[in-house]
């Protein structure tokens, strides 16, 4: 059981203090209700290119790293089509430190062309090196257009065109910036050798008197049910011929959630799994195979992706890997197979809670996702997953209409 308090500042920043004496460290994680879902479909990336600003000073702290390293700390942060989260870690008794440094930057950043044109340029870097020029670099943003058709979650994180952040004006970002980086839209979650007392105290103090600004309402369009399969091929100066197939699955807090991350564990999840024993293994048609959701908040993708044996044909592998679905959708999982994937999930939670640093990050996830309080019962769900309910979904979520299918042909045979 993970206990925490939580409680709301008058300008609508959620505080939640999980206390653990047993560490001399603690961990203050901001967490801001903002992803790639929340851009303008013309101007995308910015919320990741916010995540490289926010290190590059704000209005009374020029350099972000320097007062947290002489503190003893370490940072980092990362974004997704769903959030955008900062987080670091320091001594306990330095913690006062993280508060100064994280409220200063949730006040206002330093917005200034020269800080715009040196993050623009490392984004822009990345976005060549790791989808333009990485071979099958541009899978995520093919398969992503080809199974969304409205819902924002059509292009990645990076941004749909490189384009959008090489154009990115000072005033494009700053009007983001404070649309998004308010305390009404932000989680601040501690953790560690802290008490709820000197928290809420600290949070009065540093986040207390910024400006609540105006409360940002989410209002995405709804992808509709996909009615029919699609496909795409594509050819590409890469080593082996590769397979990509999603189907639609639900949203992070629907119940049928658990059943299809058990599902995907069950196909996917290591050398003993389903699509890795006999597509791998026994028939030697993939070199290797994978099958994963992007745990998205709205309704997301599973994924099977595999690259095959050379000299493999693409039609050939594909009939083996529909036969194991069909496998799984005409005779179900036995109980065994069910009992280890749970045990497999048991055990990754309980590896993810023995670190304060993960524990911090999933109290900010499940207060994001509508209740703190979840953290303490997603096992209870994934236990109470029937072998019936597995089979039922998996004939519902592999349907031949709401599946969308990439070819990707190597075009140096």
């Amino acid at each position: 059981m993970i206990h925490f308090e939580r409680f709301i500042l008058p300008n609508g920043l959620r505080v939640l203090v999980h206390e653990d004496k047993s560490t001399p460290m603690a961990v203050v994680n901001v967490l801001y209700d903002v992803g790639a879902r929340d851009e303008d479909p013309n101007k995308t990336g910015f919320a990741h290119l916010f995540e490289h600003l926010m290190f590059g000073g704000s209005i009374n702290i020029p350099v972000y790293d320097e007062p947290l390293q002489q503190a003893g700390g370490e940072n980092n942060a990362y974004t997704t089509n769903d959030l955008t989260n900062y987080y670091c870690q320091l001594p306990a008794e330095n913690v006062e430190t993280a508060f100064w440094l994280e409220s200063d930057r949730m006040l206002s950043l330093a917005f200034g062309k020269k800080s715009l044109e040196v993050q623009r340029k490392v984004v822009c870097e990345e976005f060549k090196e790791h989808y333009i020029n990485k071979p099958y670099g541009d899978v995520w943003h093919k398969m992503r257009e080809l199974a969304y058709t409205i819902h924002p979650y059509r292009w990645m994180t990076i941004g749909a065109s490189l384009s959008h952040v090489e154009n990115a004006t000072l005033e494009d970002v700053k009007a983001f910036f404070f649309k998004h980086y308010t305390p009404s839209n932000a989680i601040l979650v501690v953790a560690g050798n802290v008490s709820p007392e000197k928290v809420k105290a600290l949070a009065e103090k540093w986040f207390g008197p910024i400006p609540a600004g105006e409360k940002y309402e989410r209002n995405l369009p709804q992808e509709p049910k996909q009615t029919a399969a699609r496909s795409l091929e594509v050819k590409a100066n890469v080593p082996l011929d590769a397979l990509y197939k999603c189907w639609h699955i639900y949203s992070r807090t629907d119940m049928r959630y658990y059943v299809a991350d058990l599902v995907t564990d069950i196909l996917g999840g290591g050398g003993s799994s389903r699509l890795y024993q006999a597509l791998v293994k026994e028939k030697q048609l993939f070199s290797n195979i994978e099958c994963y959701h992007l745990g998205s908040t709205d309704t997301g993708l599973l994924t099977i992706e595999g690259k095959l044996v050379k000299g493999v044909n693409m039609k050939d592998a594909e009939a083996a890997l529909n036969e194991e679905l069909s496998k799984l959708q005409q005779d179900g999982i036995t109980q065994k197979e069910l009992d280890k994937v749970k045990n497999k999930t048991e055990s990754m939670i309980a590896f993810e809670d023995m670190s304060v640093m993960s524990r911090a990050a999933s109290l900010a996830m499940y207060e994001l996702l509508g209740d703190a309080s979840l953290i303490n019962v997603e096992l209870q769900r994934y236990q109470a997953v029937t072998a019936a309910q597995l089979q039922t979904e998996s004939r519902i979520i592999f349907d031949e209409k709401n599946c969308n299918t990439l070819y990707y042909y190597s075009d140096n045979k």
